[in-house]
């Protein structure tokens, strides 16, 4: 489980964050000052930081060299600042990355899970029941051999992926395969790609044992979950 240390000030950002998080499989430390995060950092360890630039005590730029200098993990900036200079400096002080304040949830998620993958620190493969999904390269095999998935179906393969532990809503996949195509996908086709995904990627599409039912409420990812 990836730990995410959050240097955070506003208290009702930082809560939604950590439910985001948590809900994402991650495990988080929230710190409100630049004081409060400089202190939490030799007796923790993290694979990734998420810092505020703007705190009441001093700035994220500060507590950005500090977690570079003590455990060298990626940083992601937030700020409220689309200005120029303050992204440039985040950047020169070694920030993987900066996102901008308000932000979408899954947005936030991809730009942690990429700055994982590019450290070292998450895994671009995983293979269920016999099938091999590389992230990285977007190659897709079931026993050995490799299979064609169109982009929405590759999505919502990768939701289920990225959430192992998660029962997942139809909700949230209407909402994922709908950022993922910019077009309206309604009930009745989220039913349609489910079963088209069952079709190229289960042995018996009738009987699945990947991307399982959970009557009521959606679906969840079953089998035995390996990443590589």
């Amino acid at each position: 489980m990836k730990r995410i240390f959050l240097v955070e000030d506003d208290q009702k950002i930082a809560k939604n964050l950590v439910r985001l998080l948590q809900a994402e499989g991650f495990t988080v430390t929230h710190a409100s000052t630049q004081k409060e995060a400089v202190s939490m950092l030799g007796a923790n360890k993290y694979d990734l930081a998420l810092v505020d630039i703007s705190l009441p005590d001093g700035n994220g730029f500060t507590v950005c060299t500090e977690i570079k200098q003590i455990l060298n993990i990626p940083v992601i900036f937030l700020t409220a600042s689309g200005d120029e200079s303050s992204v440039v400096t985040g950047l020169n002080m070694g920030a993987d990355d900066y996102i901008i304040k308000p932000f979408r949830p899954r947005e936030l998620i991809a730009r942690v899970k990429t700055a994982l993958r590019r450290s070292g620190s998450f895994s671009a493969a995983f293979e269920i029941c016999g099938l091999y999904v590389d992230t990285a390269s977007g190659i897709v095999k079931k026993d050995g051999k490799e299979i064609a998935l169109s982009a929405l179906e590759y999505r919502l393969l990768l939701v289920f992926i990225n959430n192992p532990k998660n029962i997942i809503t139809r909700d949230r996949l209407l909402n994922e395969l709908w950022d993922a195509s910019g077009e309206f996908v309604t009930d009745n086709t989220l039913t349609v790609y489910i079963k088209r995904l069952r079709e190229k990627i289960e042995d018996d599409p009738a009987a699945p044992q990947i991307v399982l039912t959970v009557r009521g409420t959606g679906y969840r990812l079953g089998g035995s979950y390996d990443s590589k």
